[in-house]
């Protein structure tokens, strides 16, 4: 069982930045794909980036190409997440999730384990 959670969301301002912390309870964290989603109200929780257990990273298309970096330390068992040049449409629930040995899908249901979510608000 891999337990997951999510911290530093919060209220944000437009133009700013944040960075998001993944934890994973799980001796071989090195052995998972992690995979970043966020959920707007009233939409679909969507595919924002992942970074396969091989080393790839796969991204969202162009709503957070340029502004979005992650990042992932094995040896602490976190991921991260950091997004620039925030806008008020990332204001979403933001989820990891976490793979086995994944190649980095971007398909939600691949993912067998999910933390909380943290809620990022950005204000214009």
């Amino acid at each position: 069982q891999v337990q997951l959670v999510e911290s530093g969301g919060g209220l944000m301002q437009a133009g700013g930045s944040l960075r998001l912390s993944c934890s994973a309870s799980v001796r071989t964290f090195s052995n998972y794909a992690l995979g970043w989603f966020r959920q707007a109200p009233g939409k679909e929780r969507e595919f924002v980036s992942v970074f396969s257990w091989t080393g790839r990273i796969t991204y969202y298309a162009d709503s957070v190409k340029g502004r979005l970096t992650i990042s992932r330390d094995n040896a602490k068992n976190t991921g991260y997440l950091q997004l620039n040049s925030l806008k008020p449409e990332d204001t979403a629930v933001y989820y990891c999730a976490a793979d086995l040995y994944g190649l980095g899908s971007t398909k939600k249901d691949v993912y067998e384990y999910w933390g909380q979510g943290t809620q990022v608000t950005v204000s214009s």
